[in-house]
């Protein structure tokens, strides 16, 4: 009897942490999701509002952002105007979101570049505090 009532036990904690992992993914992936509605929009301080003051932002092979105050900066020079996205697909795990899609962005002269991208954000106390991007532009193909 000890046994059956030990395993009930376990399988309840093992059901409640389950379902709390579960719940804090899905909070993530909708702040991601708020996060990245402001951006379309063009409301970039209300982007900001969902990343941590220390928020460290890495483009791989790049250059790394620290603060949110160089993440302002970046966004006042590289969004000439507001990026389409296109997410194919959210991951959400734990502290963790990944999204994948596709985004193009106009430069200084007006013209539209695409890339493609794999963001993967690391949340802490409902915010975004960092960011690992892989960002790929796309070149034309030829035949």
């Amino acid at each position: 009897m000890q046994c059956s009532r030990a395993k009930t036990c376990l399988e309840r904690a093992f059901h409640r942490v389950c379902t709390e992992e579960i719940q804090m993914s899905e909070n993530n992936k909708a702040i991601l999701e708020a996060a990245n509605a402001a951006i379309a929009k063009g409301n970039y301080e209300g982007f900001l509002s969902f990343c941590a003051d220390d928020t460290e932002w890495i483009f791989v092979g790049d250059r790394t952002l620290n603060g949110k105050e160089a993440v302002r900066q970046w966004m006042a020079t590289t969004y000439v105007e507001p990026p389409k996205f296109r997410v194919a697909h959210f991951i959400a795990e734990g502290d963790f979101v990944t999204a994948i899609g596709d985004i193009t962005m106009k430069d200084e002269n007006g013209k539209a570049d695409d890339y493609s991208y794999c963001d993967i954000w690391r949340f802490r106390d409902g915010q975004m505090v960092e960011l690992r991007a892989f960002v790929i532009k796309k070149s034309q193909r030829f035949s």
